[in-house]
This record gives structure tokens, sequence and C-alpha cells, in this order.
């Protein structure tokens, strides 16, 4: 009896010791290895499509699973619920070659092709960390502010090509901590042990990794990759040298093309032609070439017509006499004289329709139609990403599909774009502020397309009324520096080489994603860039014009 009484004293002072333990201690820099180079990249399958023994399979170097899932080919299209925020939905082609369709995991849709492997199987590849092969295989996790059971994790790869978690949720229950990167929907659990944590990564139920973390002993390295791949007619030593010496820094690409054929190509930083780079604002262009596409397809009438006429009636309440004249062509413009100016000089930090704030509220659209007006519309102009935003809506509740699967039908594919993922709202459904990733290649045929008045491979894609309407010059930036010109979610800027004064179109992202358009010249650039917190957004147009627009002949 004794002997019973002691052993469920000590269990009861086991149990006590794994529920007392103190986030504080814990609260410090981890490091482990991610186990392989590979881990992150998913093979996707979807096989016996046509019977009722349908499955998808997902697959890494490490483990396999499983779905049974009834697959619907209504239409030839396909839906498929993994869970609550893990899904796929495409259309199979009408050669029955191949689909086209999204992986939505956490706030990204995945653009995925899937080609046929027999008769009704479909294999495709799915890069999580949008990079095929880590650089590094070091994993480090910061954990802040521990106090007993609340803390804060931050999970960081040594290869810093991928754009970093978001992380959110962090919870503790006795001696397991989890939290969510609610931007790639990756599930991080790791067990808290004395000395070191057992880190596991998980996609839904599926486990990719599992990696022990110790204490760090010295600084991180995060980074560093000096390796380039070059296919360059053009020798552009000096700028290439002067980005190896980190006096250009963080540049990630150089692409020039002229009269559609590419001429320079270079990636520095461990960057190369396969990895979908962060667009940030400059996908905003991208969103404009949507729009326009819709207004070709006759799918709303013109850009006079009001955003209420897009909008849902429990938004209707927020129309006033001056709010009802916010028409599609103020919002591409910037000029819908919302208080929705996400920088400079006019920029209200308390505006509920900055960027920061309203992605911030459970109701995006209802926080920006509730900013104060600060001027009538379609008279001056002023950079916010919320204008974009309302756009998204609009096409949303007009296109009679999933509006990615409407922009890779319509633009995407005719480009012939494959490798590519879009940024969602908190509905899931595409956000026109920015935030796509595209590769610098396909960054480069976009360019083109908007080069040759919406012509691509002698098809047409857009109107040429459309791109002409969108490169002219409607209104100046009241809140940038240089007052610079706007078009239809496209920059104006001018540059002078040798005396001569070269004017651009651009689209423009931060951190310093550029695609520089230069009509008389014909040709377009793209520079991609890592400038996200030194003040360097705007390098690439130092690079543009000192050492590019020197070296391109008429």
């Amino acid at each position: 009896m004794k002997i019973q009484n002691i052993t469920f004293i000590f269990l009861l002072f086991f149990c006590f010791l794994i529920n007392a333990q103190d986030m504080s201690e814990y609260t410090d820099n981890w490091e482990g290895k991610i186990e392989n180079s590979k881990i992150f990249n998913i093979k996707v399958e979807i096989l016996n499509i046509k019977s009722e023994k349908a499955f998808v399979r997902i697959s890494n170097t490490k483990n396999n699973i499983d779905f049974p899932v009834p697959i619907n080919l209504n239409n030839n299209s396909i839906k498929i619920a993994f869970s609550e925020n893990f899904s796929f939905e495409g259309v199979l082609s009408k050669d029955n070659k191949e689909i086209n369709g999204f992986i939505k995991s956490g706030l990204l849709l995945y653009h995925l092709k899937l080609t046929q492997s027999n008769h009704n199987s479909y294999v495709g590849n799915w890069n999580i960390l949008m990079i095929d092969e880590l650089k590094s295989q070091d994993l480090y996790l910061s954990i802040e502010n521990g106090l007993q059971n609340e803390y804060q994790a931050y999970p960081i790869l040594g290869d810093n090509r991928f754009t970093g978690t978001w992380c959110d949720n962090f919870q503790k229950d006795n001696n397991v901590i989890s939290f969510l990167d609610f931007k790639t929907g990756l599930h991080f659990k790791g067990k808290l042990e004395n000395k070191k944590i057992q880190l596991n990564i998980f996609l839904d139920n599926f486990l990719i990794s599992e990696i022990d973390l110790k204490r760090s002993q010295s600084d991180w390295k995060i980074g560093d990759f000096k390796i380039e791949n070059t296919n360059s007619v053009l020798k552009l030593t000096e700028m290439e040298d002067l980005i190896f010496k980190d006096s250009l820094p963080n540049t990630h690409s150089v692409l020039i093309s002229r009269k559609g054929k590419l001429f320079y190509e270079n990636y520095f930083n461990g960057y190369t032609a396969t990895i979908p780079h962060d667009m940030r604002s400059a996908s905003k262009s991208i969103s404009s070439a949507i729009i326009g596409i819709a207004l070709d397809k006759s799918l709303f009438k013109n850009v006079n017509q009001s955003i209420f006429d897009f909008l849902s009636p429990k938004y209707q309440t927020q129309k006033d006499s001056l709010k009802a004249k916010i028409n599609i062509q103020s919002l591409l413009t910037m000029s819908s004289g919302l208080d929705a100016i996400d920088y400079g000089k006019n920029a209200n930090s308390k505006s509920p329709a900055t960027e920061e704030n309203f992605q911030r509220t459970t109701d995006w659209t209802r926080s920006v139609l509730s900013a104060s007006m600060i001027n009538a519309p379609n008279t001056q102009a002023n950079y916010g990403s919320a204008n974009p935003y309302l756009l998204g809506i609009a096409m949303d509740s007009i296109i009679n599909e999933p509006l990615e699967l409407f922009m890779d039908r319509n633009l995407f594919q005719k480009l012939h774009i494959s490798n590519y993922i879009i940024q969602t709202d908190l509905k899931g459904k595409p956000y026109f502020g920015g935030g796509m990733y595209l590769t610098p290649r396909d960054m480069l045929s976009f360019g083109e397309l908007y080069l040759n008045y919406g012509k691509w491979n002698s098809k047409r894609i857009i109107s040429r009324k459309w791109v002409n309407d969108s490169f002219k010059n409607h209104h100046a930036l009241e809140n940038t520096i240089d007052k610079n010109g706007y078009g239809y979610l496209w920059w104006h800027n001018t540059y002078f080489s040798k005396g001569k004064k070269i004017k651009t179109i651009e689209a423009r992202g931060a951190g310093g994603q550029y695609i520089f358009i230069i009509p008389s010249l014909k040709v377009v650039v793209v520079i991609t860039s890592g400038n996200f917190r030194n003040g360097k957004t705007q390098q690439p147009e130092k690079i543009f014009e000192d050492y590019i627009l020197p070296n391109i002949k008429k």
C-alpha cells in the first residue's frame, strides 16, 4: 500500500513538473537541421479520377498520405476539400491532358499544373516554400516573451530566399507548444524537453519534417548565396561587380528584353529562373490587366460604374452622396478620395482604410468603406492599397467562377505562366492590392504583353484600348516624393541617359520589385530585390538609369 502511495505521489509530482514548465525558461534562440533539402517539395497526384475509387496522394522524401475523395467532374471542374484551410480546385482541360488549378493553403493560392501520367491519373509538384531546393538546411526558432504558458515563436530558415512565416495562434498544452503559419498553412508543434525542443512540421495531418532544436551558441547564418545564372548577350560588368560587392545590396535578378527577345538575364544571391519572387505591389498592375479583360468580355459596363454597383446589400449602408461617386476608374487611378493613404506625408495612421489597419480587421471591405473622404473621387490621387482591394471585390462579384481560375484561364495560361502564387484575403479571394509571386521571366512576359499593347506571340489577350487607357497619365500621386504620374495601376517616370529623356511605364513593389516598360526603345526590364527594411526600395531605379540605359542602344 505504501509503495502504491509513493508511486501515486511521484506521478503527481511528475505531472506537476510538466504542467509547471515556464516558457520563460525556453525564451531563447534555437536551431537545428532540416533532414532533407527537398523535404518541402510535395508531389501531388490525383489517381483514378473518373472512378468511384478516386483519391489524392501527397508525398515528399519522408512520408506520403492518401485522401480518398469523391471527385465530381461537373463541367470538367474538380473541387477537393482536405480540411478547413487546405483544398484544391481546378479544371480538367478539354483534351484531358492536364489539370490547371490551385492548392489553397493558409493565405496562399499555389497554382498547380497536373499533367496526365496515365489514362486516369495526373501528377504535379508543389513547392510550399516557393523554392525548389533549400540551399541551407538550417532552421532557427526564436521564442520570445515567454512567461508561464504565454510566448511567441518565429521559425526562420537559413535559406532566406523563402520570404518568411507569419505565425500566430500560439498555444501550450503541458509540455507541447503549437503555432500556425497562417501564410503557408504550415502547422508547427514542439515538444519541450530538457535542453532541447523536438519540433514537428505538419500540413494538416501530413508530417513534413521532424527537427531536434538545441539552444544557439553563435550568431545565425542566413543567406549569403552568391551563385548566379547568366544568359546574356549584353555585358553589364560594372553593375554586376557592384552587386557582388554588396554596393547594390539584395539585388536578386536583372532581366532585359528587346522586341520580345531576351538579351540579358542574371540572378544573384542564390535566386534562379525557377523561383517565383514576391512581387508585392508590382502585382497591382496584373490586377489592372484582369479588370481590363473583364471589361473586354463585357462583364461590366464601363469604368464609370460606382463601386456600390458591385457590393452586396450589407455594404450599401456605407454609401452616401460622395462615396457613391467612387467608381472603377477612381480606384484604378488611386483617386477614390478615401482616406486610404498607405505612406507619405499625407498618410493618416489612424485611418481604417490604410493597408496596415484594414488587414487587421475581420471585415476588410467594411473597414475600407468606413474611412472618411478627403477629397472628391477622380480629383486627386494618393497611393493606397485599399483602392485595388476594392477592385478585387468588384471583379469577384461579377465573375461566375472562382476569380483565380478566371485569372489563370484568361491571362496566365495564355502567357504560358504556370509557376506562380496568389495571395488571398481572409475569405480566400485573390487580393488585388499586391502579393503575387511570379518568376522574373514571367514578369518579363507580362511586361512584353503591355509593350505590345495587349498582344503576346501575335495573339490578342487584352484590348489595345485598355492598354492605352492604362498608360495614360491620369493623375499625379500626391503622397510620393516625385509626384509620379499614375495610370491604371501603372506608374510613370522619366529618366535621363546621354542627355536624353527616357519615359517609362512601371509596375512597382516594396523591396525593389520593378517591371520597366520603355515604349520608345521597345525594351522591358525586370529587377527583383529584397530591400524591405533598409530604405533602398527604389534602388532598381538607380540600376536602370546608371547601368542599364547607357548600355542600351537605339
